[in-house]
């Protein structure tokens, strides 16, 4: 069986869409790969559903925001290293523009309820993409018993176990090859049984050479570093040169996303750094959270703020763009990096059997990654307050259900609704529900 047809974009055609993406991918991960599925591969066909969760599952292992080095990864199997590039700063810089915004805000007024309203019912909305991306997904990465079991088995190592989620992955990919090794095609985990044939010639000019790897990591290499040479030719570094070295060293160590780092860098810049308050990384977490692009972005409110109390000689607003600027260079250039220097390499093991084979079973793990994160979405969009209950080994997220927020609740069933009944665009259902629920908040209902 063969997937449908589908036309890859010219480079100008691809402009906006990638712009449209960066601007709406609000909701973490979970809702920024299901707009990118939905987008890429079931409205415009520019992708085959094969080709998006080969680099999806590329992407899962690597450190860094998943998705916006998924929207590298697509635009540099179109169009080549200008489309990765394009492609990866449009995913982020809308989200850094309001993030710098909000954040010289946050500064100057210290006071962020005002958003509250505003992206109310953007995050009721989100629910229900993200809902329908595990639906759709599900449907075409989980077509054998082996593939649900992998899943089902993710899912639950991460909702009950809490199991760290770079090693629910590897194990994954473990289990696959190894179940290909001992000769278990029938189970539908070799590469065959993703029953699709990828005949197009995406990434055909960019295939993996020893010199082009060699001219990527000199190039990011030279471009990650740059700002600490720039840093010590302006001779008084201030907070700058801690900085830059305290997040690259986060842009190495961020598998699993901005939540599985969160604590350690809330730790470092209240307690060892001074760079904020306590408290202030929580207003920074919800900052992120109200705007598009990686969640991860966090980490420009912190540097930000860091500079802006420590501006070496600078106005405190211009030293904050500044440290803000350093924080988000050096957490995103080493993501194009990873891209550039390994997207090459895995496009040839698409035609390796054995290691195509763990990469199909990292899909159904992918499948159960995304169940997770829409369930934990869900509980904080719609309950005011979620605890955590343990019992041994086990750890389970469990909202308190007298705190359900109906509004919210009516909010995503109706964007629910507009996205599987009457299909309509996911734009048109973010402007919808985000009129809505700034209506809401304004009249004082929700």
């Amino acid at each position: 069986m063969t997937e449908p047809d589908f036309s890859p974009p010219t480079f100008r055609e691809a402009l906006p869409v990638w712009a449209k993406i960066g601007l709406l991918s609000f909701g973490g991960p979970a809702g920024q790969i299901a707009l990118m599925h939905k987008e890429l591969v079931d409205e415009r066909r520019w992708i085959s559903e094969s080709r998006f969760l080969h680099a999806l599952n590329f992407c899962m292992l690597l450190p860094g925001p998943e998705a916006q080095q998924l929207a590298t990864y697509i635009g540099w199997l179109l169009h080549g290293w200008r489309g990765g590039v394009v492609a990866g700063m449009l995913f982020v810089l809308p989200g850094f523009l309001i993030m710098l915004c909000l954040s010289t805000a946050y500064a100057l007024w210290g006071q962020t309820d005002w958003l509250s309203s505003l992206f109310f019912g953007l995050k009721a909305a989100v629910l229900a993409i993200v809902i329908e991306a595990v639906i759709r997904i599900g449907k075409r990465a989980l077509k054998t018993n082996a593939m649900r079991l992998i899943a089902l088995l993710a899912f639950l190592a991460l909702f009950l176990l809490k199991a760290p989620f770079p090693l629910v992955i590897l194990l994954a990919g473990v289990a696959g090859y190894l179940l290909h090794r001992l000769g278990k095609r029938a189970s539908g985990i070799s590469h065959a049984s993703m029953a699709v044939a990828d005949t197009d010639n995406l990434g055909a000019g960019n295939r993996a050479t020893p010199g082009k790897a060699m001219v990527a990591v000199l190039l990011w290499g030279a471009l990650w570093i740059l700002p600490f040479v720039l840093i010590l030719l302006a001779g008084n570094p201030g907070a700058y040169q801690e900085i830059g070295i305290f997040f690259s060293k986060m842009a190495v160590v961020t598998f699993g996303g901005a939540y599985a780092v969160l604590s350690y860098v809330a730790q470092q810049a209240v307690d060892h750094y001074q760079w904020l308050k306590p408290g202030e990384m929580l207003d920074g977490l919800a900052l992120a959270e109200t705007t598009p692009g990686p969640l991860v972005l966090v980490l420009t409110f912190t540097g930000f703020m860091a500079a802006y109390r420590d501006p070496a000689g600078l106005s405190p607003l211009l030293a904050g763009i500044f440290g803000a600027t350093l924080t988000t260079w050096v957490t995103f250039v080493p993501c194009f990096l990873w891209i550039f220097l390994g997207a090459p390499f895995i496009e040839r093991l698409r035609e390796n059997q054995a290691l195509s084979s763990a990469l199909t079973a990292i899909s159904a793990a992918v499948t159960g990654v995304i169940l997770n994160l829409a369930i934990w979405f869900a509980m904080h969009v719609l309950f005011a307050d979620v605890a955590e209950l343990s019992a041994g080994p086990f750890r389970l997220a469990w909202p308190d259900w007298t705190t359900l927020n109906p509004v919210a609740l009516v909010l995503a069933l109706l964007s629910a609704a507009m996205l599987l009944r009457f299909k309509l665009g996911i734009f048109t259902v973010l402007a919808v529900c985000g009129a809505l629920g700034w209506a809401v908040k304004a009249t004082g209902l929700g």
